[in-house]
């Protein structure tokens, strides 16, 4: 939880680009941003689902189904998931988020997705060079959407929080 998804991010595409030759990372490039990112993310849904399971398993329904005769799978089927989903789906579009900006950043420092896919940290990269010589759309438009993208899921993520928190209803 400590290291930034960028420097993991980095490690592991450094060591693919080590261990693979160029023509090959280039192919599978993308695939290895994708399990960068969700290597760097996934301990903090780890900790909010184990979190949100035992603040559930400890509640009267959960015992109650237990005195009935209930299995836990069907407990934490029918009890328990549904109640620690509302989080994680939260959490989720907030880290949706933090994953495109990783993605872009990566991209615009050039280690990303290659340059011949499209990605708004390669625009804007690219766009970087003609900033000051009077074209300065070729940055300012891939940035703005790059903005407007995270604002979206971050707003996105808010209302998901305001409606799947049941003491707001």
């Amino acid at each position: 939880l400590t290291f930034p998804s960028i420097l993991v991010a980095l490690l592991i595409d450094g060591l693919v680009r080590a261990m693979l030759p160029r023509e090959l990372h280039d192919q599978i490039a993308l695939w290895v941003v994708i399990f960068a990112i969700g290597i760097s993310n996934w301990p903090q849904f780890a900790r909010t689902v184990r979190g949100s399971t035992l603040v559930e398993r400890n509640k009267e329904y959960v015992q109650a189904a237990r005195v009935i005769g209930l299995g836990r799978g069907r407990i934490m089927i029918t009890h328990v998931l549904p109640n620690v989903l509302g989080p994680v789906l939260v959490l989720a579009t907030v880290h949706i988020a933090t994953a495109i900006i990783t993605e872009a950043t990566l991209s615009f420092l050039g280690v990303g997705v290659p340059p011949t896919t499209p990605s708004l940290g390669t625009l804007i990269r690219i766009g970087n060079d003609y900033l000051f010589s009077g074209e300065w759309w070729i940055t300012i438009f891939p940035g703005a959407a790059l903005v407007a993208l995270v604002l979206a899921v971050n707003l996105l993520g808010d209302w998901l929080r305001d409606a799947l928190n049941p003491k707001l209803r």
